[in-house]
């Protein structure tokens, strides 16, 4: 199949900036280009035309981006997305898996691995055909355009109409990388295409009118037949005179246009000179990179370019500085291959790689990380808290790294603003930041109100960058009266258990609580670890609690807690009151032996009243009808392990006067608040 590219001439554009690793940019010697260096039996090489890698997905987007350079429809060629369709393989291609919404970078970059064809082709293609890729179709390119944009299928023996069979970008891209292998006639496939075969020379037409005559062309590879099969003219003497612009009514510029155009982008489409250099520095500086180094083209005097990429975004330049040791290195070569450059760069941890750009092969000549420090300034709020004795206490240090002069801090209060200079020796920012001096140290007290306060602290910025907040939180400040909580109220075995804590904010000594129940007090001291006060208040330690049971009996109670102020015997602030109903609790114990002794009848046991605390309780013990009261006040270490509160006074051991005969022996736990008393348990003893 042929296709026969439109007569019109593209004007080319080139560009000067970079936005992904490894797009490659217009060359600086583009302009010098004459049309006596193009060779009509070898435009490109079989090793450019068939390299399937040579560009990744991001470095087609990259390029892409660049070119078009702003889109204005949301077709163009780096914004659209398109569904592509599986392809099986066969003779041509690899299997092509298809997907939903793949990008035009993707798709190209698919394609070339797939079919074996040089990314850069297709995109030279691109433009050359339907001018996809650069200039102001590519910016705003029509339905029209998009629909032949590789130009397959699209004879001008037939008015340029299209098959349209192969409408649209992904099927144009793949079936014209397609063709691009059928024309070698690949194994499995017929010998169809011989009419410019490599090696042979042939009579090839300059216009498709016949009478504008033809040029012999020994075509010396496959690539450069591929292109006469694809557009089977050749420049006349008019073309390429007029290389950037139009011949004669004879001339065409197909094969003409791909050349220019893959050299202006690429570099030469059939050199393979591969450059050399160095790069003796890399360095960052707030918001900024500075590289230094040489490079050169072995087999050129010229110089060449490097690109430079910070994260994927590039930028070109000129290695024309004077190295005389690189001269020396390279007798012959001249002196003018040193580079030297410093390139915008985001704070932070930065991945710089550089490029010589040879003619038609680039070489990477270093790639590594470096930290980009801040245009803006850096800095850290080491204490912010409020402090015993009143205010809130603000220490830290700020710089900017473009500067060794000390910085300005603005400290807010609720908004509320007040600035200080922050000009402290702090020698560990100075080994921090060496080269910035030592004088970036900043504290002070600031005196709110009591409450709750948002505290910002803001580093002022001076030249490039902008302010830096390094903290804004809530600072709760105590007053100069007593504060703190009641946290509950609950009865328990024994009374009423009351936690909760306080705190003075002229000290951070822990303070007295007075706590009264139905108006009797008892003196806390609030002393216990609290780590949640602890957080809340940082300059005040955590021990501000208090936790204590008081002896209450059943019934309600009203339960309130004052904090006192530190320094003084009463003056309290009232936290809150409760009210905490106390349940009577029955006594517990056990009965553990009765048997017969001397006197009479030995009972051991132990009981409790949880009600009366550590207070031993009163037994009652009854022989048959006859009761006998004690007090169990032993010591029985296994009820204190029991009831640690209790403590051990709570055995009993008695005898029990008991006549002959078959005796009932029970013992009674008697409550101390008059209710149910419980049966410890009941046994018979015979006695002699």
């Amino acid at each position: 199949m042929k296709k026969i590219l439109a007569m019109l001439v593209t004007v080319l554009v080139t560009a000067t900036t970079l936005t992904a690793v490894g797009v490659l940019l217009p060359r600086d010697d583009a302009a010098a280009l004459s049309g006596a260096d193009f060779d009509p039996g070898y435009i490109i090489s079989d090793e450019a035309f068939f390299d399937g890698g040579r560009m990744s997905e991001a470095q087609i987007q990259g390029f892409l981006d660049a070119r078009v350079g702003g889109c204005l429809n949301s077709a163009c060629l780096d914004v659209l997305r398109t569904d592509t369709t599986s392809r099986a393989a066969d003779a041509m291609c690899a299997p092509y898996a298809g997907a939903r919404g793949e990008s035009v970078a993707r798709i190209i970059s698919k394609v070339a691995r797939v079919c074996g064809i040089n990314p850069q082709v297709i995109l030279v293609t691109l433009q050359k055909e339907q001018s996809l890729v650069s200039g102001a179709t590519a910016r705003q390119p029509s339905a029209a355009r998009l629909e032949r944009a590789m130009g397959y299928a699209c004879p001008d023996n037939v008015g340029g109409a299209c098959d349209p069979t192969y409408a649209g970008v992904y099927n144009q891209i793949y079936r014209a990388a397609w063709q691009f292998k059928r024309y070698a006639n690949p194994p499995g496939t017929s010998q169809f295409f011989t009419q410019y075969r490599p090696g042979a020379t042939h009579s090839i037409l300059y216009n498709p009118n016949p009478a504008c005559g033809t040029r012999s062309v020994t075509v010396r590879n496959q690539a450069t037949a591929n292109l006469y099969y694809y557009t089977p003219y050749t420049p006349n003497q008019a073309a390429l005179s007029s290389l950037r612009g139009t011949g004669d009514g004879c001339s065409a510029y197909g094969n003409r246009n791909f050349w220019v155009y893959f050299t202006d982008w690429f570099g030469s489409p059939t050199s393979t000179v591969a450059p050399v250099g160095h790069v003796d520095a890399v360095t960052a500086s707030p918001g900024r990179v500075t590289v230094r180094g040489w490079a050169l083209d072995p087999s050129s005097s010229r110089s060449i370019q490097v690109h430079v990429y910070v994260d994927g975004a590039g930028t070109p330049l000129n290695a024309s500085l004077s190295r005389p040791d690189v001269s020396a290195a390279y007798p012959g070569r001249g002196a003018a291959h040193g580079f030297a450059a410093t390139v915008e760069a985001p704070e932070g941890d930065r991945r710089v790689c550089l490029y010589a750009i040879g003619t038609g092969v680039n070489v990477e000549l270093s790639c590594r990380t470096v930290r980009v420090p801040s245009v803006s300034p850096v800095g850290s709020v080491d204490v912010l808290q409020a402090q015993p004795g009143g205010g809130v206490l603000v220490r830290g240090w700020a710089l900017d790294q473009e500067t060794s002069a000390s910085l300005r801090v603005r400290l807010s209060v609720d908004g509320a603003a007040t600035t200080v200079t922050a000009s402290g020796d702090r020698p560990d920012v100075g080994r921090a930041y060496p080269g910035l001096g030592t004088a970036h140290g900043f504290e002070t007290v600031l005196r709110p109100a009591a409450g709750a306060r948002e505290v910002c602290v803001t580093a002022v910025n001076v030249g490039r960058g902008s302010d830096s907040r390094l903290d804004c939180r809530t600072v709760r400040v105590p007053g100069s009266v007593p504060s703190g909580r009641f946290d509950s109220a609950k009865s328990v075995a024994g009374g009423i258990k009351v936690s909760g804590w306080a705190l003075d904010g002229l000290t951070a000594d822990p303070i007295a609580v007075h706590v009264y129940v139905d108006g009797r007090g008892t003196a806390l001291r609030a002393d216990a670890a609290r780590t949640d006060i602890g957080r809340l208040y940082p300059g005040f330690g955590p021990r501000h609690g208090f936790s204590a049971t008081l002896p209450a009996g059943a019934g309600r109670h009203e339960v309130c807690a004052y904090a006192i102020k530190a320094g003084t015997a009463g003056t309290g602030t009232l936290l809150s009151c409760k009210t905490v109903v106390v349940e009577n609790a029955l006594p517990v114990g056990s009965l553990d032996q009765v048997v017969p002794t001397t006197g009479g009848i030995r009972v051991r046991g132990w009981a409790l009243d949880p009600d009366r605390g550590a207070a031993s309780s009163e037994v009652h013990v009854y022989v048959g009808s006859r009761g006998r009261a004690f007090v169990a006040d032993d010591a029985r270490s296994d009820v204190a392990r029991a009831y640690p509160a209790a403590g051990p006074g709570h055995g009993f051991d008695v005898v029990v006067p008991a006549a002959t005969g078959t005796q009932q022996v029970c013992a009674y736990a008697i409550d101390s608040a008059g209710g149910t008393n419980p049966t410890l348990g009941c046994r018979t003893v015979a006695m002699p």
